[in-house]
């Protein structure tokens, strides 16, 4: 007898006004499968999850739970079928504990009052038999990304999900967190959970997936397994063409120095450990120099200190040789510092506004977006046609809110709207978080040009591999000290998750 599939979609189609997000999609996905979903953005992946949660009702088609059509008016039934999603983006909040974000809005009652005891023995035993052990008396502020998403699968858990989306969810983890957190999709694939492994990372992808379904332009073009295909073919079905080989660079970086920082140091405002101390690199013309960490050790800090939002810092900031330290965040960007926040939506876009206006956020008093002090709206809006052509982003115009993109189509126009700016040094934070192999690759291809240039680029990335392959220098950050300055050539992501970890820092002193 047949197995019946835990989760089928069949012929699913959901319009947009101007776009069709999904066209006659076919999912299915087995029992206690791990079953990964990739594509590029734009491909219709995000849409598609958001109907299976019930975020989303799609136009046509049908979707099947065990084998019984459903029809989901919202993430609540989707809940009480047994579905869960953890997000790309965590929503907990940070004052609250383990066990209170857990249980928020299915409090268990003794009586009158919610029963924290059963609550937390309850999460003791989901991450005892899940592999996801945590302390459920815990602030989620004092927790590590990874453990944070642990606290977001016991949610899910907790609320009886069978069947489990994740989103993402290698993209902040360094390899050390990647490995543990694949031990806990194994050890929930071995107790019957289904999970659905959405990412752009494909040799993740093909180490944890039992079967994968390909999307382009919002159709599934094949179900594939990872004995079957490599992460190049795997790519060239995404994309629908193969890939250019990649080029061995000679070195660009000249003696001239853009950014000179020193002694950089922030104080806690609670009065504890510093946040930033004595942070001291330079940044030459045509170099990138990479910077990582495990999130939380002064990164966020560090792009704040450099482009003036933390008036309480200390040191020293040259710009090819003058001092910016006391220039205001608006006068340093006029002075040449550009700026890819490491969060598009709440540092980078103005998510209600048009395209036009967001590209001309920062710049909107220079040229082309500005004559005299008037905002020009022909020439913002031809610059913003510009950005679009050049970085592929994927949009019926540049008059529809910034909104209506996909997150990896907003991405794009960020940091088009900067390298487009030239600046003189570029801080680029996380660049292709949460952005596809082809998507990722174009923006690769346009910092390389940049810094062919000579421009200087400092780079704050979570993927190591993105560090290593476009850095000329790393320099790791632990707890707001700069601890080691590595050569690219010489380490691999397992070496560089090391030190951020604070376990090489005394040999790297």
């Amino acid at each position: 007898m047949a197995q019946v599939p835990a989760i089928e979609l069949h012929g699913v189609t959901k319009r947009y006004p101007g776009v069709v997000a999904n066209q006659n999609v076919e999912l299915t996905v087995m029992p206690g499968e791990v079953h990964a979903v990739v594509g590029e953005n734009g491909a219709g992946k995000s849409t598609l999850m958001k109907i299976i949660y019930g975020m989303v009702r799609p136009d046509e088609g049908t979707i099947a739970i065990d084998g019984q059509e459903v029809h989901f008016r919202s993430p609540k039934d989707a809940i009480e079928a047994g579905i869960g999603m953890v997000h790309q983006h965590f929503m907990l909040a940070d004052n609250f504990t383990v066990l209170e974000n857990v249980v928020l809005g299915s409090e268990p009652r003794a009586g009158l009052e919610i029963d924290f005891r059963a609550a937390s023995d309850r999460i003791k035993q989901l991450g005892e038999t899940y592999g996801l052990k945590l302390d459920p008396s815990r602030k989620v502020e004092f927790l590590s990304v990874g453990e944070r998403q642990r606290v977001e699968i016991i949610k899910v858990l907790y609320r009886g999900a069978r069947f489990l989306i994740l989103d993402e969810p290698t993209a902040v983890l360094v390899p050390q967190e990647v490995d543990e957190l694949f031990d806990s999709i194994r050890d929930l694939k071995s107790k019957g959970v289904t999970v659905i492994f959405i990412s752009h990372k494909l040799d993740e992808v093909l180490s944890i997936a039992d079967r994968i379904t390909v999307m382009r332009a919002g159709r599934t073009v094949g179900t594939t397994t990872p004995e079957e295909v490599d992460t190049k073919k795997l790519a060239e079905m995404m994309i629908g063409s193969e890939l250019p080989t990649p080029e061995t660079r000679e070195s660009t970086v000249t003696d001239r120095v853009l950014l000179d920082v020193e002694g950089l140091s922030l104080a806690a405002s609670d009065g504890g450990r510093d946040v930033l101390t004595d942070v001291s690199f330079k940044v030459h013309a045509g170099e990138i120099v990479g910077v990582a960490g495990i999130e939380g050790n002064g990164q966020a800090q560090l792009v704040d200190a450099l482009i003036g939002l933390e008036a309480e810092a200390t040191g020293e900031i040259l710009l090819q040789g003058e001092s910016i330290f006391k220039f205001q965040a608006l006068e340093r960007r006029g002075a040449g510092i550009g700026l890819i926040p490491e969060d598009r939506q709440k540092q980078g876009l103005l998510l209600t506004s048009p395209l036009w206006e967001n590209a001309a956020l920062g710049h909107q008093n220079k040229e082309p977006y500005a004559k005299g002090i008037w905002i020009n709206k022909k020439g913002a809006r031809r610059q913003t046609e510009e950005i679009v052509r050049r970085f592929d982003v994927k949009t019926p115009g540049v008059d529809v809110p910034a909104t209506a993109l996909s997150g990896g189509n907003q991405q794009k126009l960020v940091v088009g709207r900067e390298i487009v700016a030239d600046p003189v040094v570029l801080i680029a934070a996380q660049p292709t978080r949460g952005i596809d192999i082809g998507a990722q690759a174009a923006v690769w291809e346009e910092l390389k040009n940049a810094r062919a240039a000579d421009m200087g680029i400092l780079l704050l990335s979570a993927d190591l591999e993105e560090l290593i392959g476009l850095s000329d220098a790393i320099h790791v950050i632990f707890e707001g000290r700069l601890v080691a300055k590595l050569d690219p050539a010489a380490i691999t992501p397992e070496i560089l998750g090391t030190y951020m970890t604070g376990a090489s820092e005394e040999r790297a002193s």
